[in-house]
């Protein structure tokens, strides 16, 4: 964690407003991953996977987030907040987009492609937050068959 607040500010809030957004998204029904989007320092927006709510496959946390965040001239400030390791779609974005830092609650229940992310430079932090693992070990042992449809391995 220190060294995220060295590169860009960390932002501890901004980290909550997503673990905020994955309890939303399990309440709806919803697959319990929550991201939240600072640019500067500075929160512009949040959102959580909406996949099974909107039945768009395309709608993973991130996406949603990035979505409510709008167009943006450059990321070359931002930080992504994420309750799970971002999935290689996901992950496209992120580096189409220029993201440097990308904070991650947990890689335990699902690794995603955090080491692809390091190799195309971009740093990863893994906080590890008990809250983001208990959501979705919750889930996964709940919801296995849309928890596969999610990360495509149905």
């Amino acid at each position: 964690m220190e060294h995220a607040q060295r590169r860009v500010g960390w932002n501890r809030e901004s980290f909550e407003e997503a673990v905020r957004q994955a309890e939303k998204s399990i309440g709806e029904g919803g697959v319990p991953i929550g991201s939240a989007l600072d640019l500067g320092g500075t929160l512009v927006a949040s959102g959580h996977n909406l996949r099974v709510q909107e039945g768009d496959p395309t709608a993973h946390g991130e996406i949603s987030c990035l979505r409510n965040a709008g167009r943006q001239r450059s990321y070359r400030d931002a930080v992504l907040y994420t309750t799970l390791a971002p999935c290689a779609m996901c992950t496209g974005a992120i580096l189409l987009f220029g993201i440097p830092l990308v904070v991650a609650g947990e890689d335990r229940t699902f690794p995603g492609e955090t080491d692809l992310l390091r190799e195309r430079g971009v740093e990863v932090v893994v906080l590890d937050d008990p809250r983001c693992v208990d959501l979705m070990e919750r889930f996964q042992r709940e919801h296995p068959a849309v928890w596969a449809e999610d990360i495509g391995k149905v």
